[in-house]
């Protein structure tokens, strides 16, 4: 029998209790880089020369070198410097601060395709940098980013897999580890597929309902 559904029955409870790791590194990682991101777009906004050349220079390095030497970085190199990070929590803060580097781009791109009129209007009304941001810029600029921040939403999920590689037991760790001990790798790794394809579908979906919700909001 090619495939034993017997089998995949027995591993499904443990391959789902690795599945919730997965959904924690990929929520936690992305709020941490929808936040930043945003942060890093006004910083790249700033009228301060250097402050601009500072964050491009860093974003453009995030972007530049793989996620993964951006993992082992901060679970190996950190400790040599006396920081010594969980492997989950190592995991999740490279995987954040290097999606953070694109979703700025997002931002920034929000931010600069706004009509030069909103910014005259906010500073006719005598509004504080920070309220422009706040109360006029940002409103208006984030809704139509919205596709492009669940598109590396996704991404990021389907990177989870490369936390094993600092040993972190999420979903795919998890399937190699059923399959280093039963010599069998057909269930668990298809199984794992599918559990990425399901999740992928609904994450998928709630993008697609946040921006339902926010152009109900505008209308």
């Amino acid at each position: 029998m090619l495939f034993d559904w017997e089998f995949a029955l027995e591993i499904l409870p443990q391959l789902a209790r690795a599945a919730v790791i997965t959904i924690q590194a990929t929520l936690v990682g992305f709020a941490l880089a929808a936040t930043l991101g945003l942060v890093l777009a006004l910083l790249r906004r700033s009228r301060n020369p250097w402050i601009s050349m500072l964050t491009g220079g860093f974003v453009e390095f995030i972007r530049s070198t793989p996620v993964l030497i951006q993992i082992f970085f901060a679970f190996y190199v950190f400790p040599q410097f006396g920081i010594v990070i969980p492997a989950f929590t190592a995991g999740v803060l490279a995987l954040g601060i290097h999606y953070a580097a694109y979703c700025s781009e997002v931002y920034r791109a929000g931010l600069e395709g706004l009509p030069r009129g909103q910014w005259e209007a906010a500073i006719a009304l005598n509004l504080s940098p920070w309220r422009t941001y706040r109360d006029v810029i940002i409103p208006q600029a984030i809704p139509p980013v919205v596709p492009a921040l669940g598109n590396y939403l996704i991404g990021m999920f389907k990177e989870t897999p490369l936390l094993s590689a600092i040993a972190v037991v999420e979903l795919m760790q998890t399937a190699k580890i059923i399959g280093s001990e039963t010599f069998r790798y057909l269930e668990p790794i298809t199984m794992v597929g599918l559990f990425f394809l399901i999740m992928s579908l609904i994450s998928s979906a709630g993008v697609r309902r946040v921006e339902w919700w926010l152009e109900t909001r505008r209308g």
